[in-house]
């Protein structure tokens, strides 16, 4: 179960680092910085922005499960 554990929690961390740079940047914050005025061609849907939300969402609650499953697996186990 450990090992499960760990290979989830590595998966869903790069995911979610990968969703979260494929969001469009809103705002003039440090993401303009890095090049946020390049639009690439998946933000230009609100179709394909509510997916990538929900697909975001599901990753991240994936993340948090597999982190409190590791806590309780280390105190219990």
């Amino acid at each position: 179960m450990q090992l499960f554990l760990d290979i989830l929690l590595v998966i869903t961390s790069v995911s979610l680092i990968l969703l979260v740079l494929l969001h469009r940047a809103t705002g003039g914050g440090l993401s303009s910085l890095f090049g946020g005025g390049v639009q690439s061609s998946l933000s230009g849907s609100t179709v394909v922005e509510k997916n990538l939300d929900r697909i975001t969402i599901i990753v991240g609650l994936v993340w948090i499960i597999a982190i409190v499953g590791e806590g309780l697996e280390i105190k219990f186990g």
